[in-house]
């Protein structure tokens, strides 16, 4: 947002007098968001960028919600995506809407709220100086902690202003709080079940009467306010919950959800994910269906759910993997190798939470299903590729070594050169897409993976750590 404002101007009128002249029309936030939300879906465009998995369930949800001018609260459990989908609304909103110059509230130049700007208003008329906000400036969030305080939301005397002089019955003695300070705009409150009860009730008049009171100023104003909100289903009942009255006002009760399809789920990681070295598209693929089935689990902790933030930062890991190897071995390329995915389980296993009793069974449960996730993978993308040449050169007394510093070039030289070792590598690299060495490397080792997960090799760690591939011992003599 800060660079689209950036590389816009604003409009150019500078006082009341110069936006009338221009035709502007006032709208309030709803009819705003309403009016560009009806463009944008007349003109096929999709103002939800950046949004996956939601377009056939939540996003209509969304927008009969906000057609409808409806404040809504987001349910579902961590990582679902609902404080990036909130970060998508002010794209909704006008690039550019003028303000009351040096107004606290944002007021519209056509409708004063404040005692001041009303004064100003009347005295100044049409050369009431305007300012103009871009929509960047009109979107608040306010992450909610149990030491949140009515003055943070809504608002409290000022004591400045008191020792300017002002009086205490004085209105513009009120330091006005994030609520207020969003008039006009949207306000977002992040996790709002981990609000006191006390403070929730604070929010009462602005859900339903769209005014606020503070401290017993007889001062009502009339704010035009878009309320957001997310919480977790379950924190109605654990750290908190939201109160049945506040819950009443909110129109619309929107459920997110994890990613229904595994595109879906991979789409979510390649997107989010910011990785330093190369990641071939089958790994991001077991790691989708890892978490995927992480979350089918009965030993894990669902009502706790299993955030995507886990698979994004299970590929971040990989690729620093990736870069580590590299950088010790002198490659050119980091291109991330299955045995990359080891370190998933051991760096992100407290992102997960596990049923009572299945204590010490942790990485017992996360290698079962990390390997359950890497068989399905080999057999979507190698099913039907012969690899009989691999498990024969391995029968002849060959091995193939790996590791967190076993250069691709090693993996590739293992097999040697025989003709038949290397048409099979040829049709496993044209099946993974992998062109230079490294990303060859990396195909064969997830062949050699899927081999010895279909018990037709051998896997064990040699005494430096590394990973040896060979004939399973029943069958060497």
């Amino acid at each position: 947002m800060a660079s689209d404002k950036q590389n816009q101007s604003a409009p150019a009128p500078a006082t009341v007098g110069e936006l009338r002249k221009t035709g502007h029309v006032q709208r309030d936030i709803r009819d705003e968001i309403r009016h560009n939300l009806l463009e944008a879906l007349k003109a096929g465009n999709d103002p939800w960028g950046g949004i996956v998995g939601f377009e056939d369930t939540v996003v209509p949800q969304l927008e009969r919600a906000l057609l409808a001018g409806h404040d809504v609260v987001l349910l579902g459990e961590r990582g679902q995506g609902k404080t990036r989908l909130l970060r998508t609304l002010p794209v909704l909103l006008d690039e550019w809407t003028p303000v009351i110059a040096g107004s606290e509230l944002d007021e519209h130049p056509y409708a004063p709220i404040l005692p001041e700007s009303i004064r100003r208003a009347g005295e100044l008329g049409d050369d009431l100086p305007i300012e103009w906000r871009h929509r960047s400036e009109r979107y608040s969030e306010k992450l909610a902690t149990p030491d949140t305080s009515v003055a943070d939301l809504v608002g409290d005397i000022d004591p400045m202003k008191v020792a300017e002089g002002r009086s205490l019955g004085d209105p513009e003695t009120i330091h006005f709080g994030l609520i207020p300070r969003a008039h006009r705009g949207i306000i977002v409150i992040n996790e709002l079940p981990d609000l006191a009860e006390r403070i929730q009730v604070s929010m009462l008049n602005v859900m339903e009467e769209r005014d606020i009171q503070v401290r017993g100023y007889n001062l009502r104003l009339p704010l035009d306010v878009l309320v957001m909100a997310s919480a977790n289903p379950e924190d109605y009942t654990n750290r908190g919950r939201i109160i049945t009255p506040l819950k009443d006002r909110f129109g619309a009760e929107i459920r997110t959800h994890y990613p229904l399809e595994l595109d879906d789920e991979v789409a979510v990681i390649e997107q989010e994910a910011d990785l330093v070295a190369t990641v071939p598209s089958y790994l991001t693929e077991i790691l989708a269906r890892f978490t995927r089935y992480l979350r089918d689990h009965p030993s894990i902790d669902q009502r706790s759910g299993v955030s995507a933030r886990f698979s994004i930062a299970g590929a971040e890991t990989v690729a620093a993997a990736a870069l580590h190897r590299a950088t010790l071995t002198g490659e050119d390329l980091a291109v991330a190798r299955p045995v990359d995915l080891q370190p998933v389980i051991e760096v992100l296993r407290g992102k997960i939470e596990f049923e009572s009793g299945e204590e010490g069974r942790e990485i017992e449960i996360l290698e079962y299903l990390l390997r359950k996730a890497e068989a399905d993978t080999v057999r979507a993308h190698l099913g039907g590729v012969d690899m009989r040449p691999l498990v024969d050169r391995l029968t002849a007394g060959d091995s193939v070594l790996t590791g967190d510093r076993v250069p691709a070039a090693d993996v590739l030289n293992a097999l040697g050169d025989d003709p038949a070792v290397t048409a099979v590598s040829d049709e496993i690299a044209d099946r993974l897409d992998a062109g230079d060495d490294a990303e060859r490397a990396a195909a064969l080792e997830l062949a050699l993976e899927g081999l010895f997960l279909a018990r037709r090799i051998g896997k064990e760690p040699d005494e430096q750590g590394r990973t040896v591939y060979s004939l399973p011992p029943d069958d060497e003599d």
